[in-house]
């Protein structure tokens, strides 16, 4: 059974009871799966990401249809099952509570408790990468991510790592997209790098919860992770 086969299964469960929005949502997480970890972290990293998803959106002010196609590109749900997720998103859109209340339930529901954790990163680039879908990052989306990074416990020089992925490698530094610093020795690069690719290699991702359908994630973080490196080397051979 697919991760939108449960997840519809649960968002049928839920969304005619939820009547205190992101509360009984992940209360719900919590309870329906509660026999088997895995899956409830599989579970828990798709609500989340549509949640905030929903919630980015309602404080972005519009949604373009170029953030639409980048939503489903990353979910790539299977058309039984979109009203299902547009369910869940209007749950989150409607609800009253801010997205920072959302963001410390889904933080708590998902992370690991600990500063920079990865599941909480993947959610963080899944948001990045709807933000920056019609080409550019608006303030009012910079905010927002900003401050869920914040409540994610994403400390501040890894975010500007995670930001500097998403800008376009005219605009960013190479070395803060591998998150080290500058005057390093080559040896030095390219052993950072190889550690980044094993780290982010799509099947470490999905052992951490990343459900399989999510794997644009992991493809478009390796891409640019790749791009920088051989920009990196270039200079470094040419100097």
């Amino acid at each position: 059974m697919s991760i939108w086969d449960r997840l519809g299964d649960f968002i049928a469960r839920i969304s005619a009871s939820a009547a205190n929005g992101v509360a009984d949502v992940v209360e719900a997480v919590r309870t329906v799966f509660s026999g088997d970890a895995e899956l409830r972290r599989r579970v828990a990293f798709s609500v989340a990401m549509i949640a905030l998803s929903a919630k980015m959106a309602k404080a972005d002010g519009v949604v373009s249809q170029d953030e639409v196609r980048a939503f489903y590109e990353i979910f790539a749900v299977p058309p039984e099952h979109a009203r299902d997720v547009a369910r869940l998103y209007d749950l989150a859109q409607q609800d009253v509570a801010g997205y920072e209340l959302y963001a410390q339930r889904m933080a708590r529901l998902c992370g690991s408790g600990h500063a920079n954790c990865g599941m909480l990163e993947d959610i963080l680039d899944g948001l990045f990468h709807i933000a920056k879908s019609d080409g550019m990052l608006h303030q009012r989306e910079s905010t927002f991510l900003h401050r869920v990074s914040e409540i994610f416990r994403i400390e501040e020089s890894h975010y500007q790592t995670i930001l500097a992925r998403h800008l376009d490698l005219g605009e960013a530094d190479p070395y803060r997209v591998l998150g080290i610093e500058r005057g390093r020795s080559f040896e030095d690069v390219r052993k950072h790098y190889r550690k980044l690719v094993a780290n982010n290699h799509p099947d470490k991702l999905i052992a951490r919860g990343l459900p399989e359908e999510f794997i644009r994630i992991a493809t478009t973080r390796i891409a640019a992770i790749n791009a920088a490196y051989e920009m990196i080397e270039r200079g470094l051979r040419h100097a």
